[in-house]
């Protein structure tokens, strides 16, 4: 379920991962070698929290990331 704070919607890692598609593992590893995600709020528990543009960069990630293994296995997109 999504926070509101100052007005602002944010979504925590595990509903991050459900709407794009991955595994919090991957997420955080593309964290760590530098995937361009602010993710600069947490929540009161040190979580982070992620805004809907955040998602949106995530999920594009994801879809290049996809294409280019398509690509690579010779698989097209049904």
């Amino acid at each position: 379920m999504p926070l509101a704070v100052d007005g602002r919607t944010y979504y925590r890692t595990a509903e991050v991962c459900t709407m794009v598609g991955i595994g919090k593992n991957t997420l955080f590893r593309w964290i760590r070698e530098g995937l361009p995600l602010d993710a600069e709020h947490r929540d009161r528990r040190g979580w982070r929290l992620f805004t809907r543009g955040e998602v949106d960069r995530l999920r594009a990630e994801v879809n290049r990331v996809q294409r280019v293994s398509r690509r690579s296995t010779g698989r097209t997109s049904a």
